[in-house]
């Protein structure tokens, strides 16, 4: 498990990004998110700024082409030193073995390979949704447990899930295989367009690796606050 929750920097520019840290300490290490929104924008430089300044990052563009393709752009990718990115488990097997040769290949020697993660179904998913758009028939939590075997089948790190996914993955997969987990929302708060919901404390006991919070510490009124009450809830430290 990781002591730091991961922000999801949903923020269309730079310049939103920069004053967002303003409201944080300046010497805070903080491990962020970069999701289609900002990267589309800004492009690479944002990732090397955000890498040069100390922070670590998870690189959210769920990549889902055909193999080749995906192994190029992730040979790319590599050359930023993010620390995880992902890809769309519903390419398929190559697919995923395609953009694991990509990021070994593009990792520049004596660096560490970014950590390569497979989203299962989104948590803005239900059920009732996946059955009807997706045309998958079986119980939602099933293509999930799915998924991640076969993102382990291609050799790949963990997957993104909801929460309430991570003790059925780890038991079909290992204890070791990493579980990301967004949609989480502190006690009281909106969820928002999120479904499979679960809050920073719940996420710890159930397992989870990582977890990726939004827009309750980027749209609150004390950012910083917020932020650390996630954290001390993530860790298992009662808040003040």
């Amino acid at each position: 498990m990781n002591e730091r929750p991961i922000i999801a920097l949903d923020f269309s520019s730079r310049g939103e990004v920069e004053l967002f840290f303003k409201k944080f300490p300046k010497k805070e290490s903080l491990f962020v998110k970069i999701g289609m929104e900002l990267f589309y924008q800004e492009g690479p430089e944002t990732v090397r700024w955000l890498k040069r300044n100390g922070h670590d990052v998870f690189l959210d563009l769920k990549l889902h082409d055909i193999p080749n393709t995906v192994e190029k752009a992730m040979r790319g990718l590599a050359g930023l030193g993010v620390d995880i990115t992902c890809v769309h488990a519903a390419g398929g097997v190559k697919m995923m073995a395609a953009a694991m040769r990509g990021l070994e290949e593009g990792t520049p020697m004596g660096k560490e390979r970014p950590k390569l993660l497979a989203i299962t179904q989104l948590t803005s998913t239900t059920e009732q949704e996946m059955h009807d758009d997706q045309l998958i028939e079986v119980p939602l939590a099933q293509s999930v447990i799915h998924y991640a075997q076969c993102a382990k089948k291609a050799g790949l790190d963990g997957v993104v899930s909801s929460a309430l996914e991570v003790a059925d993955i780890k038991g079909a997969t290992s204890e070791e295989f990493i579980c990301l987990t967004p949609g989480i929302r502190p006690t009281g708060s909106e969820v928002g367009d999120q479904k499979r919901v679960v809050t920073p404390g719940n996420a710890r006991k159930i397992g989870s690796n990582f977890i990726v919070v939004g827009r309750p510490i980027t749209l609150a009124e004390d950012p910083y606050k917020a932020y650390t009450q996630i954290k001390n809830e993530w860790n298992g430290i009662e808040n003040d």
